[in-house]
């Protein structure tokens, strides 16, 4: 398959998920994408950058998608439901960054870096990608529990680019505002969050952390299986960072573990472990993999072990996208014929 052309469509194509996706495509080595960039029709006409190449986003519509082999969602759940079914009248696969198709018949949850789960096949409509808090607490749940793990506890930080541009922009504001003594805009989070760390947003706010919370925990469902999930407790707090997730996981264990010997069960595909210096947002920025470090939990030691965990959520989500369509695209005609 290494070096087969497939015609891609990032719907969404001005958005910082959007931005980070066109740039991943553009580098994939598997498949050479022919990309074309889709966006509402006000962001029609931008230039934008993939990789080395300067494009212009072009306006959706249903038409757009006419010869497309994969049409990547990364824009607003809103456009998916509006758009997912021309795409997929027009013959595309499907890979849906929004989420919005999740728990549609045919729709099957990914994340790269764990295997199992039904496989993609011809009668599948959609891919989605896994949010990159389940890909983060999802890989370190599987790969411990053959050490007898009984319970995962994290505490996760939520950046500002989860809301896309327009929370980064509100965390900036806020933060100019308070410096400077002025009232706060509160449009996408209806609270300040600005110097502050919350575990629930203001009722206007653009996105509830526990709609967030519930979709973590239900993919993580599916890609563990009940079970599993039911192991991991998440608490989710909006941090007055602009990128990147960090994690605090307090892992339990049925018997004793050394740390030395769980940071060999971790490290691999999608896990980078280090000593020192400890995992950041900073450290993490640019990354494919999630960055952990491992120490003993000194109250309980032996049979319990802290964890910190730290990702750039935009590249993860990308790279994820990425290991949808390389999935996906053995089942496309090889002759391109829809």
């Amino acid at each position: 398959m290494a070096g087969r052309i497939l015609r891609g469509a990032v719907v969404g194509a001005s958005s910082l998920l959007g931005k980070e996706l066109a740039e991943e495509l553009s580098k994939a080595t598997a498949v050479v994408w022919d990309l074309t960039l889709l966006d509402a029709e006000e962001a029609g006409g931008q230039m934008t950058a993939a990789g080395e190449e300067a494009m212009v986003i072009q306006p959706i519509s249903a038409e757009a998608f006419s010869g497309i082999d994969v049409a990547f969602f990364a824009g607003e759940a809103a456009t998916t439901l509006a758009f997912w079914k021309n795409a997929h009248e027009a013959g595309a696969s499907i890979v849906d960054l929004t989420g919005a198709l999740e728990g549609q018949p045919q729709v099957l949850v990914r994340a790269a870096g764990m295997k199992g789960g039904t496989a993609a096949n011809l009668a599948t409509v959609a891919l989605v990608p896994a949010h990159p808090v389940a890909v983060m607490l999802g890989m370190l749940q599987a790969r411990l529990q053959a050490f007898g793990l009984t319970r995962m506890a994290a505490t996760v930080m939520r950046p500002a680019s989860e809301c896309g541009s327009a929370g980064v922009e509100e965390l900036h504001q806020q933060t100019v505002g308070l410096l400077a003594f002025k009232p706060l805009k509160k449009d996408v989070y209806d609270t300040q969050v600005a110097f502050n760390l919350v575990s629930s947003l203001g009722e206007a706010a653009k996105v509830s952390l526990e709609t967030v919370r519930a979709t973590i925990h239900r993919q993580l469902g599916s890609l563990l299986g009940g079970e599993g999930a039911d192991r991991i407790v998440l608490q989710l707090i909006e941090a007055p960072v602009f990128h990147g997730y960090t994690a605090s996981v307090f892992l339990e264990f049925g018997s004793g573990v050394e740390a030395e010997t769980v940071r060999a069960a971790l490290h691999g595909e999608g896990l980078d472990v280090v000593e020192e210096p400890s995992p950041s947002n900073e450290s993490a920025a640019g990354k494919d993999e999630v960055v952990v470090s491992v120490s003993a939990a000194a109250s309980r030691e032996g049979s319990c072990l802290w964890v910190w965990m730290a990702a750039d959520n935009l590249r993860i989500a990308a790279t994820n996208a990425v290991a949808c369509a390389t999935e996906l695209a053995p089942l496309r005609p090889a002759d391109g014929v829809h």
